[in-house]
């Protein structure tokens, strides 16, 4: 018997329901410097709402081997096996380290796609290079230096490289290439924790400043990137990174075998996909969960690339 089809309008407030509850589930524990008591709150959350969807869905992107993780592991089936087939790329604490310190940019994200079109991301790390829209593609590359990169996306944009700012994950393995970029003359705004975050803020550059993401982070978080941008607009690449033979032999297990290739944003998600973000602490896509007597305050960001809308709702919800 056919999986029902992919209704995506009918299914993004339900994706969106889900991304609130993980947000508002870990909001007492913001800044209380517990990360792995946030994100369990976040995942004991997601899964529940997960399975009153009717889905028949497939964690691809999750917390993890099955071994690793207790609950949203890899491989897990969630949904109440009524509806389409479909994948789901998740992260029910995106930024563990900035909940538990209150530092912004934290969110509850989750992406949801038909059987077979998200990306089957091994965890390990990948280069990633990212721009938002309105370019051409290819005017930048990851075969580029750093330094290139930015001149190629100045000359672009018709502005000074002065002009540029490119989001770099604060790691020691960035340190020689942060050094380049700023050799050009760009700026660069610097960030703990949150790459899927950092990538979306150049879909947005107008409001949030930032014109490019550059560095390599987890592979996972960079499907899900890969999604925000299949509804925002907006390029990235990401090749995988491997450290060792185990980390080869997850991505064969994972059904790669071409350990060299770069992933375009349309390789890593090759259908219509919805993406839905809840904000945990404030940061400068999504305010924070906002607690006051008697409730809470929620705000998410619902999208849909097959018509590329974007939805920002505020939630508020009574507390018993």
């Amino acid at each position: 018997m056919a999986s029902p089809e992919f209704h995506d309008r009918l299914l993004s407030l339900g994706l969106a329901r889900v991304s609130e509850a993980a947000a508002i589930a870990c909001a007492p524990l913001i800044g209380r410097g517990d990360e792995k008591a946030a994100d369990q709150a976040a995942v004991d959350a997601m899964r529940t709402q997960l399975n009153h969807l009717d889905i028949q869905g497939v964690v691809v992107i999750g917390e993890g081997e099955r071994d690793e993780a207790p609950m949203l592991y890899i491989g897990e089936e969630v949904g109440d096996g009524k509806g389409p087939s479909v994948d789901i790329a998740l992260d029910p604490l995106e930024g563990t380290t900035l909940t538990a310190k209150d530092m912004p940019n934290a969110l509850a994200v989750i992406a949801m796609a038909p059987r077979g079109t998200l990306l089957h991301a091994p965890d390990v790390y990948m280069e990633k290079l990212a721009i938002g829209p309105g370019f051409k593609p290819g005017v930048v590359t990851l075969a580029m230096s750093p330094a290139e990169r930015v001149s190629a996306l100045a000359a672009a944009k018709g502005c000074s490289v002065s002009d540029i700012t490119v989001c770099v994950l604060e790691r020691p393995r960035h340190e020689e290439m942060i050094a380049e970029i700023r050799s050009t003359g760009a700026a660069i705004r610097l960030i703990t924790d949150g790459d899927v975050a950092g990538v979306m803020h150049c879909a947005e550059p107008h409001l949030t400043g930032i014109d490019m993401y550059m560095g390599s982070g987890g592979a996972p978080e960079g499907v899900l990137a890969a999604a925000a941008l299949k509804c925002m607009g907006g390029q990235i690449f990401g090749k995988l990174m491997f450290r060792n033979d185990d980390e080869r032999d997850r991505a064969r297990k994972a059904g790669i075998t071409n350990f060299e290739q770069v992933y375009t944003r349309d390789d890593m998600v090759t259908g219509d996909v919805i993406f839905s973000a809840t904000g945990v602490t404030d940061g400068s896509l999504l305010p924070g969960i906002k607690r006051e007597p008697g409730y809470v305050t929620a705000e998410t960001i619902l999208m849909r690339s097959k018509t590329g809308s974007v939805r920002r709702m505020v939630y508020r919800h009574p507390l018993d």
